[in-house]
Order: structure tokens, then sequence, then C-alpha cells
């Protein structure tokens, strides 16, 4: 069992072997062991994929950026699989800071946003809110940030 609680700050990114897999609208969008996760105190795991492991297509370029003091400014995806388009449904970084280099060319999906995301075929339960898009699965103990009344910690 991991608690976020003992995640670093700033968080740390590390490669993952665990099979990553999303699937929207009956299309299975990534299905990778090739990963990056990113662990930060309070909150869940959030895995990037590499850009080619997403099927070809299914990504369009969204406006707006956030910035995040770590790893740089994110640029956002729409998800557009056949007649169906989520916005907002993924984000990157093009040009992360240099502590996460290895982000770059890679791409975090928002499991609230799409119908399914898998860590090694366990079924993930997105993390409460709709900013910071961790993965919990059951081997993942919180209490999570992102909830009503978490902002702030």
């Amino acid at each position: 069992m991991e608690s976020v609680w003992d995640y670093p700050r700033p968080p740390r990114l590390e490669r993952s072997a665990a099979r990553i897999t999303v699937v929207h609208a009956g299309v299975t969008l990534v299905d990778s062991d090739q990963c990056r996760r990113v662990l930060e105190t309070s909150h869940p795991p959030v895995y990037y994929v590499p850009a080619e492991a997403i099927a070809p297509g299914t990504l369009e370029r969204a406006r707006g950026s956030s910035f995040c003091e770590f790893k740089g400014t994110a640029g956002y995806w729409d998800l557009v699989v056949g007649e169906t388009r989520v916005a907002d449904a993924a984000w990157s970084y093009d040009r992360p800071s240099p502590a996460y280099a290895e982000l770059a060319g890679a791409v975090a999906f928002y499991p609230s946003r799409v119908d399914e995301c898998r860590v090694d075929g366990e079924l993930v339960r997105p993390q409460e809110g709709d900013f910071y898009g961790g993965w919990i699965t059951s081997d993942i103990a919180g209490p999570f940030k992102g909830g009503p009344g978490t902002r702030g910690w």
C-alpha cells in the first residue's frame, strides 16, 4: 500500500512498468507499459503515456494552458472519437522544466473524462475535483487533495 502522504514535494517522476490502458467510446486509446508516473504529496499518481502510444487522430490541441510551479506550462488536448468530442480530456508539457524533461512527448489523461482507465487491469477511480487528474487504485491510500474543501491543503 502506498500512502500519498509519503510522496514527496516537489513531485517525483519515475518510470512505470505497469500496463496502462485508456478506453473511450469503445476505442482503446492507449495500451502501453512504457509510461511515467508523477507522485506528489496528497495526490494520487498521474500517469503520462508516450504520445506514440496514443491511437492516431484521437487528440486535437485545445485552447488554454495552466502553470505548474514544478513542471512548467501545460497545454490541453480534446479527445475526438468518431462523433464524440471531450474537451480538455488530457494535458501535456511540451517544454517541461529540466527536472521533468522526461515528460516531453508524453500525455496524461483525466480518468474522469474518459470511459475507462486501468493500471495493470485494475479499473481506476478518478481523483475528486476537476483539476488534478490523479489515478486511484486499490494500492493507493489517501485522503486525497481535490475534493470539496481540500484545495488549500
